[in-house]
Protein backbone atom coordinates (compact mmCIF):
# COMPACT_ATOMS: atom_id res chain seq x y z
CA UNK A 1 0.00 0.00 0.00
CA UNK A 2 1.55 3.22 -1.19
CA UNK A 3 0.33 6.20 1.09
CA UNK A 4 0.99 9.76 1.56
CA UNK A 5 0.18 9.75 5.18
CA UNK A 6 0.33 6.90 7.81
CA UNK A 7 -1.81 7.00 10.91
CA UNK A 8 -0.67 4.65 13.75
CA UNK A 9 -3.57 3.21 16.18
CA UNK A 10 -3.50 0.62 19.11
CA UNK A 11 -4.26 0.07 22.67
CA UNK A 12 -1.64 2.64 25.16
CA UNK A 13 1.35 1.19 25.14
CA UNK A 14 1.58 -0.23 21.94
CA UNK A 15 4.57 2.05 21.10
CA UNK A 16 2.34 4.81 18.81
CA UNK A 17 4.89 7.43 19.79
CA UNK A 18 7.87 5.47 19.90
CA UNK A 19 7.04 3.97 16.29
CA UNK A 20 5.96 7.71 14.86
CA UNK A 21 8.90 9.02 15.68
CA UNK A 22 11.25 6.37 14.42
CA UNK A 23 9.16 6.06 11.31
CA UNK A 24 9.02 9.45 10.04
CA UNK A 25 13.09 10.11 10.73
CA UNK A 26 13.42 7.35 8.49
CA UNK A 27 10.93 8.24 5.47
CA UNK A 28 11.90 12.05 5.93
CA UNK A 29 8.80 12.75 7.15
CA UNK A 30 6.98 14.82 9.81
CA UNK A 31 5.80 12.97 12.87
CA UNK A 32 3.15 14.17 15.17
CA UNK A 33 1.17 13.08 18.00
CA UNK A 34 -2.40 13.55 18.62
CA UNK A 35 -1.78 13.73 22.64
CA UNK A 36 0.70 16.10 22.07
CA UNK A 37 -1.52 18.69 20.09
CA UNK A 38 -4.57 18.11 22.43
CA UNK A 39 -2.03 19.11 25.51
CA UNK A 40 -0.40 22.30 23.31
CA UNK A 41 -3.98 23.29 22.35
CA UNK A 42 -5.48 23.24 26.01
CA UNK A 43 -1.91 24.05 27.50
CA UNK A 44 -3.00 20.95 29.97
CA UNK A 45 -1.61 17.42 30.52
CA UNK A 46 -3.91 14.55 28.88
CA UNK A 47 -4.69 13.81 33.02
CA UNK A 48 -5.90 17.28 33.67
CA UNK A 49 -7.91 17.24 30.99
CA UNK A 50 -9.74 14.10 31.98
CA UNK A 51 -9.64 15.59 35.39
CA UNK A 52 -10.92 19.11 34.71
CA UNK A 53 -12.86 18.93 31.76
CA UNK A 54 -13.80 15.41 31.70
CA UNK A 55 -13.64 12.81 28.73
CA UNK A 56 -16.60 14.21 26.65
CA UNK A 57 -14.80 17.25 25.91
CA UNK A 58 -11.04 15.24 26.07
CA UNK A 59 -12.94 13.43 23.12
CA UNK A 60 -14.42 16.65 21.09
CA UNK A 61 -10.85 18.11 21.12
CA UNK A 62 -9.18 14.68 19.46
CA UNK A 63 -11.93 14.88 16.84
CA UNK A 64 -11.07 18.22 16.09
CA UNK A 65 -7.16 17.65 16.29
CA UNK A 66 -7.94 14.57 13.98
CA UNK A 67 -9.53 16.41 11.77
CA UNK A 68 -7.17 19.04 11.66
CA UNK A 69 -4.84 16.80 10.33
CA UNK A 70 -6.44 14.94 7.27
CA UNK A 71 -5.14 16.62 4.80
CA UNK A 72 -1.54 16.30 5.88
CA UNK A 73 0.77 14.24 3.52
CA UNK A 74 3.95 13.04 4.79
CA UNK A 75 3.44 12.66 8.38
CA UNK A 76 3.07 9.58 10.54
CA UNK A 77 0.61 10.45 13.25
CA UNK A 78 0.43 8.65 16.64
CA UNK A 79 -3.07 8.25 17.67
CA UNK A 80 -4.64 8.12 21.25
CA UNK A 81 -5.75 4.54 22.42
CA UNK A 82 -9.44 6.04 21.96
CA UNK A 83 -8.88 8.02 19.05
CA UNK A 84 -9.74 4.72 16.59
CA UNK A 85 -12.63 3.85 18.41
CA UNK A 86 -14.36 7.37 17.73
CA UNK A 87 -17.13 6.43 14.27
CA UNK A 88 -16.18 10.43 13.12
CA UNK A 89 -12.04 9.41 13.81
CA UNK A 90 -12.12 6.12 12.47
CA UNK A 91 -14.27 7.45 8.91
CA UNK A 92 -11.48 10.40 9.33
CA UNK A 93 -8.08 8.37 9.06
CA UNK A 94 -9.42 5.41 6.91
CA UNK A 95 -10.37 8.10 4.27
CA UNK A 96 -7.35 10.21 4.87
CA UNK A 97 -4.54 7.81 5.11
CA UNK A 98 -3.06 4.40 5.81
CA UNK A 99 -4.22 2.84 8.80
CA UNK A 100 -1.95 0.32 11.05
CA UNK A 101 -3.12 -1.01 13.99
CA UNK A 102 0.13 -1.74 16.56
CA UNK A 103 -1.37 -4.72 18.33
CA UNK A 104 0.02 -5.87 22.07
CA UNK A 105 -1.05 -8.25 24.40
CA UNK A 106 -2.23 -6.84 27.22
CA UNK A 107 0.11 -8.04 29.46
CA UNK A 108 2.45 -6.53 27.55
CA UNK A 109 0.34 -2.98 27.93
CA UNK A 110 0.56 -3.89 31.53
CA UNK A 111 4.34 -3.95 31.60
CA UNK A 112 4.99 -0.82 29.58
CA UNK A 113 2.48 2.08 31.39
CA UNK A 114 3.48 3.56 33.97
CA UNK A 115 1.31 4.03 36.99
CA UNK A 116 2.11 7.13 37.53
CA UNK A 117 -1.74 9.13 36.69
CA UNK A 118 -0.53 10.14 33.44
CA UNK A 119 -2.55 7.30 31.59
CA UNK A 120 -6.05 8.05 33.50
CA UNK A 121 -7.82 5.24 31.93
CA UNK A 122 -5.49 3.09 33.36
CA UNK A 123 -6.05 3.20 37.08
CA UNK A 124 -8.06 0.22 37.56
CA UNK A 125 -6.70 -3.05 36.44
CA UNK A 126 -10.44 -4.76 35.95
CA UNK A 127 -11.22 -1.21 34.06
CA UNK A 128 -7.78 -1.48 31.84
CA UNK A 129 -9.23 -5.08 30.83
CA UNK A 130 -12.36 -4.45 29.75
CA UNK A 131 -11.35 -1.15 27.86
CA UNK A 132 -8.44 -3.58 25.86
CA UNK A 133 -11.33 -5.74 25.29
CA UNK A 134 -13.82 -3.47 23.87
CA UNK A 135 -11.26 -1.88 22.07
CA UNK A 136 -10.07 -4.58 20.00
CA UNK A 137 -13.08 -4.69 17.43
CA UNK A 138 -12.67 -1.22 16.44
CA UNK A 139 -8.63 -1.60 16.04
CA UNK A 140 -9.31 -4.80 13.27
CA UNK A 141 -10.83 -1.69 11.19
CA UNK A 142 -7.65 -0.34 10.65
CA UNK A 143 -5.84 -1.28 7.03
CA UNK A 144 -3.03 -3.40 8.63
CA UNK A 145 -2.38 -5.86 11.89
CA UNK A 146 1.25 -5.26 13.08
CA UNK A 147 2.45 -6.71 15.90
CA UNK A 148 3.46 -4.57 18.51
CA UNK A 149 5.22 -6.75 20.85
CA UNK A 150 8.57 -7.30 18.67
CA UNK A 151 11.08 -5.37 18.98
CA UNK A 152 11.02 -1.22 17.45
CA UNK A 153 12.97 -1.54 14.89
CA UNK A 154 11.22 -4.67 13.53
CA UNK A 155 7.92 -2.99 13.92
CA UNK A 156 9.37 -0.09 11.79
CA UNK A 157 10.69 -2.30 9.20
CA UNK A 158 7.70 -4.15 8.71
CA UNK A 159 5.36 -0.92 8.40
CA UNK A 160 7.98 0.53 5.66
CA UNK A 161 7.56 -2.79 3.87
CA UNK A 162 4.17 -2.14 4.24
CA UNK A 163 3.57 1.70 2.83
CA UNK A 164 6.12 0.34 -0.29
CA UNK A 165 9.60 2.15 1.01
Amino acid sequence: MRAESLYLVGFMGAGKSSVSRTLARRLGWRAEDVDDLIEARERKTVAAIFAQSGEAYFRQVERDVVSSLAGAREVVVATGGGTFIDPDNRATMLAAGAVAWLDIPLAKVIERIPQDGRRPLAADRAQLEQLYARRQAAYQLAHVRIDASRPLHEVVERLLEWIGF
